[in-house]
């Protein structure tokens, strides 16, 4: 079949799935209601329904006040029960797939159930969405003519207990159907080799003569491939290698960090960036306009989204809130109920709308992962914004960094103490530090007023990281490619220890 002929089939197919989505844009809270009674109906006869007498509950006030707010602590014994081979626990179908996860560099691994509802009606449908987002607003898009480089987690799938664990990447490779894996390059084969370093040369060396016209993957590990991919070739950019490259769907850490560094690589006007929103436990959110950095929530995942403002968060005062309820800009805890069976589940992210109609997201960060020892409620997004605004000032690159408090010492007041890896340093580290200083002040009031006269924290403290200092860190805890992330903010100093003692 001709590749035009396929293009113009695959659009079409896709952009029919835009009718379904206008409804929830039209009815969002009608929509995750009928939802979120469709779970309850569904797991009524599960153990934890007849623990919560599901089949009573008849409104959102008696489901809230019943079933509590749970972690991965609390559900760690009943996912080893299901690991095991027990069902009808937390969701009626048997669950097959656990998606392993440490999300951070933890040492402590998740396994995320991944129910055949949840791979179909969640992690699939998104994937098909994002296309249909992404063709419904370029509609000369030639993507469907060639291929969809994807780069996906680097570990095999294990079997125990008539169970799958594995990299969610790996269960949805595994799982593809043939049209899918038809469209996609690297091969299944290389795609889950699990000695990452090897499978970076692996894939390079298998894409470099595809015809390639899309890439997906998380910012941090594709961009190295991208350059390993420039290194092989000795070509000046990437369109050298695949002409007809149109777009990179990205997710699972910020792209601010690296938004420059891409464009270098892509240096053309009209290539798209489009970003997702996704997690092992589900697939939340989806950039639905070109040139945008907002996502659009999508509510018909099976996946019913309650928030916790993060004013509120962990204290006395806590509350948690449905959709309906959320506001503009505040920062929120987000909670999940999921057609794999997590009950009002603390994902560990947090966000804020940008938009209630329809309701539209920015990711702000992690509920463990900010700097707030002394007040001063740093989040990600603050030190991503405030990092991107210094180094076009001062004409700098970043390759990855980690940031910790400095505690009080006596009379000694604290500090923010921070380790940079640079793709291309300052020339003046000590004024990169006063821009950084005070763009942090600028975007956000409460770092601004403990360093008021450095009333209670100092200026920073910045340490230049050596090369590949990153790369080597995650290396010797076995965590290369895939999920596995830099841990940006810590209220400890674990991480930031450790990268010092390796940064020789």
């Amino acid at each position: 079949m001709p590749t035009t002929l396929v293009n113009s089939i695959a659009s079409w197919f896709l952009k029919k799935r835009f009718h379904q989505i206008e409804l929830f844009l039209k009815y969002p809270n009608e929509v995750q209601n009928e939802l979120l009674f469709n779970l309850i109906e569904d797991a009524k006869d599960t153990k934890i329904g007849k623990e919560y007498d599901f089949a009573s509950i008849k409104n959102y006030r008696t489901f809230a006040e019943r079933i509590p707010v749970s972690t991965y602590e609390d559900y760690h014994d009943v996912i080893d029960r299901s690991r095991n081979g027990e069902t009808n626990i937390f969701w009626p179908s048997p669950i097959k797939w656990f998606a392993k996860s440490s999300g951070t560099t933890n040492a402590k691994s998740k396994f995320i159930p991944v129910s055949m509802e949840s791979l179909e009606d969640c992690h699939y449908a998104a994937g098909k969405d994002l296309l249909c987002m992404y063709l419904n607003n370029n509609e000369d898009s030639q993507m469907f003519t060639g291929k969809s480089l994807r780069l996906g987690g680097s570990k095999e799938l294990y079997r125990e207990n008539g169970t799958v664990f594995g990299d969610l990447s790996a269960i949805l490779i595994d799982n593809m159907p043939l049209w899918a894996e038809f469209s996609s390059t690297p091969s299944n084969k290389v795609s889950l080799m699990s000695d990452w370093e090897h499978k970076m040369q692996a894939i390079v060396d298998e894409t470099i003569n595809e015809n390639v016209t899309s890439l997906t993957g998380v910012p941090s590990w594709m961009l190295v491939l991208l350059n390993n991919a420039l290194e092989t070739t000795g070509k000046k950019n990437l369109f050298d290698i695949w002409p007809n490259l149109e777009v990179y769907f990205h997710g699972g850490v910020s792209f601010t960090p690296y938004e420059d560094q891409y464009k270098k690589l892509l240096p053309k006007s009209d290539f798209k960036y489009y970003e997702i929103y996704n997690a092992s436990e589900g697939f939340f959110a989806i950039q639905d306009q070109n040139n945008s950095s907002e996502l659009l929530l999508m509510l018909d995942y099976g996946i019913f989204y309650e928030f916790i403002p993060m004013d509120t968060y962990g204290t006395s005062e806590q509350k948690v809130i449905p959709l309906s309820e959320v506001e503009l800009h505040k920062n929120y805890a987000l909670i999940i109920t999921t057609n794999a069976g997590l009950w009002r589940y603390k994902i560990g992210d947090t966000i804020r709308f940008t938009s209630v109609n329809p309701y539209r997201i920015k990711v702000s960060g992690r509920t463990k992962h900010h700097i707030n020892v002394f007040g001063e409620e740093l989040i990600i997004e603050n030190a991503e914004d405030a990092l991107k605004k210094v180094c076009k000032k001062t004409n700098s690159e970043i390759v990855d960094y980690t940031a910790a408090p400095i505690f009080m010492k006596d009379k000694e007041k604290g500090a923010h103490e921070w380790i940079i890896e640079f793709k291309t340093p300052p020339e003046d580290i000590d004024y990169f530090n006063e821009l950084f200083d005070n763009a942090l002040k600028a975007l956000n009031s409460d770092y601004e007023a403990k360093r008021f006269n450095n009333i209670t924290l100092n200026k920073p403290t910045i340490h230049i990281a050596r090369k590949h200092l990153f790369y080597d860190w995650l290396k010797q805890s076995n965590k290369l490619g895939g999920q596995h992330k830099v841990p940006r903010l810590s209220n400890t100093r674990c991480y930031i220890d450790e990268l010092l003692a390796l940064n020789l």
